[in-house]
């Protein structure tokens, strides 16, 4: 027979559950913004940077030479960049649903073989 207790510390379980991973959900959400806002920044500088170099160049030369070398550098930046927020979307996804595992394993029934 179930008690009433029972149900209401499943209920309070329950909404722990869904606060705790409505809290990390908000806080990685908050880390990713923050990650891009970081890496449009620095690409603004950088660029800024780049074509207030290149408006002094005299030669072809030497502005294909720091075209080459400031594509070089934003394409790494922006690779390392790429993996750095991919991971905060990995570990978002992780710790958002780590306090639900618990309440999925105490719930569901073991496997019998």
């Amino acid at each position: 027979m179930v008690k009433i207790e029972d149900i209401q510390q499943y209920g309070k379980e329950h909404l722990e559950t869904v606060v705790a991973s409505a809290t990390t959900l908000q806080t990685g959400f908050q880390a990713i913004a923050s990650a891009y806002g970081d890496y449009t920044k620095k690409s603004y500088e950088d660029t800024k940077s780049f074509v207030e170099k290149l408006s002094g160049v005299k030669s072809l030369e030497k502005a294909v030479e720091m075209q080459t070398e400031y594509a070089k550098s934003a394409y790494e930046t922006f690779v390392a960049e790429s993996q750095k927020i991919a991971g905060l979307y990995s570990d978002l996804a992780k710790q958002t649903f780590k306090p639900l595992e618990g309440m999925v394993a105490k719930y569901t029934p073991a496997a019998t073989h």
